[in-house]
């Protein structure tokens, strides 16, 4: 994607990241809020693993949909598990707020009519049997006026495409110095950057894991920042024609095996000639009885 000038780069919602250190307990697992090396300034990677143990839950947590949220503004904060049933606890600064019981692996918890009350840092807990089980990163929800126009989100060459195609994510926007986020939802890693230098973002080779919605928003300034809304809303889909063609291929040749079977059956079937009474015959299949 280029180069990136890191003193234009706001902080988009960070993510916290473990730090992994020994005591004389054991292993430790510390979250903080420290950008990776090499990452621009503000944007933090996230670990997906909560615990270095095979088989522990793990916990995520976004936003939907994605973005800084406007005063007055609607959100969902989604906390999604990979575990066995329990319930998702929806922490605050550090201070339980509610409770959701888990269904199909996720919780939702709606906020409406958002202000800067709403605004902060939140996590999830996974709560099992009493116990606490697993921690999410950390997920800060800006809550801002929108100053900037509302960006359009385009997808290049089509929304639906094949496995290992070029996609690329177009943001336009009527701002001659604004830069932009590109927003998976259900992500919990840090957004894509879109430089404002650059008008598009490009997935070389795409995969399913790719498939989902996308939007885009857009920012402008350093020491005060301004932010645009969040664009529409697109689903991308990516079609695996090799697992489809190996499923039509397996199909195509039970179905000649059935009609072989039907011809082999019908070429050796047998016919006998049995008398029909005065004089008269008629022909029928042949049983056992009449061989």
């Amino acid at each position: 994607m280029g180069s990136v000038d890191t003193s234009l780069v706001p902080r988009p919602p960070p993510r916290a990241i473990p730090q992994h250190h020994r005591t004389n307990l054991g292993p430790v697992w510390r979250w903080g809020l420290e950008p990776s090396p090499g990452s621009p300034q503000g944007l933090v990677s996230v670990w997906q693993h909560l615990c270095p143990c095979a088989g522990a839950p793990t916990v995520s947590i976004f936003l939907k949909p994605p973005g800084v949220i406007p005063p007055g503004g609607s959100t969902t904060i989604c906390c999604s598990c990979q575990c066995a049933d329990g319930n998702a606890v929806l922490y605050k600064d550090g201070r339980r707020l509610r409770t959701r019981e888990l269904r199909d692996g996720r919780a939702e918890f709606p906020i409406s009519n958002a202000t800067q009350k709403d605004a902060g840092p939140y996590s999830c807990h996974y709560l099992a049997g009493g116990t606490v089980l697993a921690r999410s990163e950390t997920l800060e929800m800006t809550v801002t006026e929108f100053r900037l126009p509302r960006p359009v989100l385009s997808v290049l060459p089509a929304l639906e495409v094949a496995a290992g195609a070029r996609v690329t994510f177009r943001c336009t926007i009527t701002h001659p110095r604004a830069g932009c986020f590109l927003y998976l939802e259900g992500q919990d890693k840090a957004p894509d950057f879109i430089h404002k230098d650059q008008d598009d973002f490009n997935l070389p080779r795409v995969h399913k894991g790719n498939e989902g919605r996308y939007s885009c928003q857009c920012y402008s300034g350093a020491a005060l920042v301004e932010w645009s809304g969040v664009s529409n809303s697109l689903d991308l889909v990516v079609k695996d024609y090799t697992w489809s063609n190996v499923v039509r291929l397996v199909l195509g040749a039970a179905v000649l095996v059935l009609l072989g079977l039907i011809v082999a059956e019908d070429r050796h079937r047998l016919w006998c000639i049995r008398p029909a009474g005065r004089g008269g015959h008629r022909t029928a299949p042949c049983t056992q009885s009449s061989l």
